[in-house]
């Protein structure tokens, strides 16, 4: 067993397979599994030890939202990508903050699909070019609150947070700062819970508008 360790969720069969078949015709990534359903997902995330969860949003039962809530408050090192059809607001801002670390669209070329894997693996936020336009056209919307001060960010996670802004994986940063990976890790854990959000897109999100750097 090589590379990326992934597990899936999408009740499409058709969509699921085609998927596995790019994923294993990859050296750089392993499917552990994939399921149609995510009522059994604690249990599945346990069993199979992934690296990396590719989540669908509309699935019989429990749906993939939850599913990310739920991978999140008990495996909180396993990182979650979206993957689906929707792209409405409302089920973006719901994933990123349910916890995902990236969302993209069921139409994304194949090699970025597994580009987008091994950025959210890397500590990066993958997003469709449609997705991040609608989260940053929804945060400069609104109204500044409050300054980086005011959550109590110290200089280095500043650092750490600005870096992210810029679409730095967790490795770049660790290289940029001369600081070791698990530091840069324990820097945003920090920052996650000073700017209370639970994933790497929502600290960014939160960061812009808030209007946390000029």
């Amino acid at each position: 067993m090589s590379g990326i360790k992934i597990i899936m969720y999408d009740d499409n069969d058709f969509f699921r397979d085609s998927v596995t078949m790019l994923i294993k015709n990859s050296s750089d990534f392993t499917l552990l599994s994939s399921y149609d359903q995510c009522n059994d997902v604690i249990k599945n995330v346990l069993d199979t030890q992934p690296d990396v969860v590719i989540m669908d949003i509309d699935m019989p039962g429990l749906n993939g939202i939850d599913g990310v809530r739920l991978i999140r408050q008990n495996y909180p090192s396993v990182q979650i990508l979206m993957l689906t059809a929707f792209g409405d607001e409302d089920k973006v801002f719901a994933a990123i903050k349910a916890g995902a670390g990236g969302y993209m669209l069921k139409n994304t070329e194949p090699k970025n699909l597994l580009n987008a894997i091994s950025e959210v693996y890397n500590g990066g936020a993958p997003l469709s070019p449609s997705i991040a336009r609608k989260i940053l056209a929804q945060f400069q919307g609104l109204p500044p609150e409050l300054k980086t001060e005011e959550y109590h960010l110290s200089p280095r996670e500043k650092e750490v947070l600005h870096l992210l802004m810029d679409g730095l994986s967790y490795k770049m940063i660790a290289a940029k700062l001369n600081i070791t990976y698990d530091t840069v890790r324990a820097h945003i854990k920090k920052i996650y819970e000073k700017l209370h959000v639970a994933s790497m897109t929502e600290a960014v999100a939160k960061a812009i508008n808030k209007k946390l750097f000029s």
